[in-house]
């Protein structure tokens, strides 16, 4: 009895102590995986973000080579990014089952990102902080880098959850001063880590970066 209670101490003890996990990322020169639709494929910049965890890779992100925004938008406390619904952010591969923002599983597969709000209705209230979020669809059912209407994307999305609501991911609010990019941040009050990295977007005549942040590790709490 006494050895069980020194071994489950020990045990107790050494959770304590272990390190919190540790999540990177790099840029990685690649072309867009096989299985992307040529006319999204041509859309998408000629490198990826990689995050892994140790050996383990978590995703693999190609943004859009550029990004269309609105040159008049003003960000508010609950919608920061100025990107159209159902517009054509980038395309991710899991190399193994992930999980989105709700805590549902996401396959094995590569998935096209597109924009989209979250309803204000009372089923979402306190889900997040902001509306912003990145819908998955399969990228063997999108094929067309126009932007999805509404209806549709969220259609799609949610045959990629495998019930009735989108599979997603969420968009927090990226600091004035965004330090070195890419980088992957640990919000250690929810649990949650995000990549942040800057990409060409295009308002108007003008063309700078717009640094976004992206929960690829964790989940709305319950």
């Amino acid at each position: 009895m006494y050895l069980r209670m020194a071994v489950a101490c020990l045990i107790w003890m050494i959770a304590l102590t272990a390190p919190a996990q540790e999540y990177r990322v790099e840029r990685m020169e690649s072309p867009p995986p096989e299985g992307v639709a040529p006319a999204i494929a041509e859309r998408l910049a000629p490198a990826c973000f990689k995050v892994t965890s140790g050996k383990r890779t978590i995703c693999e992100l190609w943004p859009s080579s550029e990004w269309t925004v609105a040159a008049d938008f003003k960000s508010s406390s609950s919608e920061i990014y100025p990107f159209e619904i159902g517009q054509l952010i980038g395309v991710v591969r899991y190399p193994r089952k992930g999980g989105d923002f709700r805590g549902r599983e996401i396959p094995k597969g590569i998935y096209t990102l597109r924009y989209g709000l979250q309803p204000q209705d009372g089923n979402h209230v306190g889900t997040s902080d902001t509306r912003d979020f990145l819908l998955l669809l399969s990228a063997a059912d999108d094929t067309d880098p126009r932007p999805v209407d509404k209806a549709r994307l969220f259609k799609l999305s949610a045959k990629t959850s495998g019930t009735t609501h989108p599979a997603m991911l969420s968009l927090l609010a990226a600091p004035a001063e965004p330090g070195d990019l890419p980088a992957v941040i640990h919000n250690e009050s929810r649990e949650l880590w995000s990549l942040r990295f800057a990409n060409p977007s295009k308002a108007g005549d003008t063309t700078a970066n717009l640094v976004v942040e992206l929960v690829v590790v964790g989940k709305a709490a319950e």
